[in-house]
């Protein structure tokens, strides 16, 4: 039996960066195999890790354009704070959406509290690229406490929508473009039928292994599944381990995408014009910080 046959197209294996804060972070999007699920053009794992006393996640202030990007925790806390003077505390269940638009700086960093004490980390970083009517839009930044985050579960099947539409549910995240962003926990034995609602999809191994029914052998930690369009497959968690995933797609872009370090755009001019407005530090400042992250050599 083919992958294909299954409705599997592709199998990603994960690419480790240099170490951030002293963790190591996984990427699968992008790969070799593609630089986009639907409007997804990144996708990585950060963790998980533990943090002694006085250590935690550092990541200074940075720029981004023509993007929207959200952190997802699985475990442990971040502060965010960005150039609109937006501060928001971020925790497991918790979705904060940025939207970067012409432009935005930000940080995100361990609060003290938890750097005193020592506190694990575990987390998904996803970068969603913004239609080109709305590359330039004004920046924006909104939180969603968990209780406003849609979740079901029934027959040992955990579904979290973070963002988009599916099965049924319809996130309150505002997003501008058609997508779906979900957490799938399945207890040990459990099935989830994965719904051929967006064109493109992948599911993301975060903990554990996971089957696809009618296909032999198993996904591992780390393993980003691609499917086929309109694949009705179905997902089963070993007979007595729980699995977590994560479900990302939606509708392909007709324009290519340009990423250069922590800008998109469907232009080059334009990230041109970001690197050199960062390097002119022409982009507005994150209140309370006063690190600077250079522009990478090219």
């Amino acid at each position: 039996m083919s992958i294909r046959q299954t409705g599997v197209t592709d199998i990603v294996l994960p690419v480790s960066s240099e170490p951030v804060s002293g963790f190591k972070v996984r990427r699968v999007l992008p790969s070799r195999y593609g630089r986009m699920v639907g409007p997804f053009v990144l996708f990585e794992q950060m963790g998980p890790a533990v943090f002694n006393t006085s250590q935690g996640l550092d990541v200074r202030p940075h720029p981004h354009i023509g993007l929207a990007a959200m952190t997802y925790l699985i475990d442990g806390e971040i502060v965010h704070r960005d150039s609109l003077g937006k501060v928001q505390a971020l925790r497991p269940g918790e979705v904060s959406w940025m939207t970067a638009g012409s432009g935005i700086v930000h940080s995100e960093r361990t609060p003290p509290e938890a750097r005193a004490s020592g506190s694990n980390f575990f987390g998904i970083q996803a970068w969603v690229a913004l239609p080109c009517r709305h590359e330039e839009a004004a920046a924006d930044f909104a939180h969603y406490s968990e209780p406003d985050i849609p979740r079901t579960c029934a027959r040992g099947v955990e579904f979290t929508l973070i963002a988009g539409a599916s099965d049924g549910l319809v996130s309150p995240v505002r997003t501008l473009s058609d997508m779906v962003f979900a957490e799938i926990v399945l207890t040990g034995g459990a099935r989830y039928q994965v719904k051929p609602e967006h064109h493109e999809r992948a599911v993301y191994v975060v903990a554990g292994e996971v089957e696809i029914v009618g296909r032999p052998g198993s996904f591992r930690e780390a393993e980003l599944i691609l499917l086929g369009p309109g694949a009705e497959i179905v997902l089963k968690a070993p007979a007595f381990h729980s699995t977590r995933l994560m479900l990302l797609g939606g509708e392909p872009f007709s324009e290519p995408r340009h990423v250069y370090w922590n800008f998109v755009s469907s232009s080059t001019e334009r990230i041109e014009q970001a690197k050199t407005d960062w390097r002119e530090r022409r982009f507005p400042e994150v209140p309370g910080e006063e690190e600077f992250t250079p522009l990478p050599e090219d």
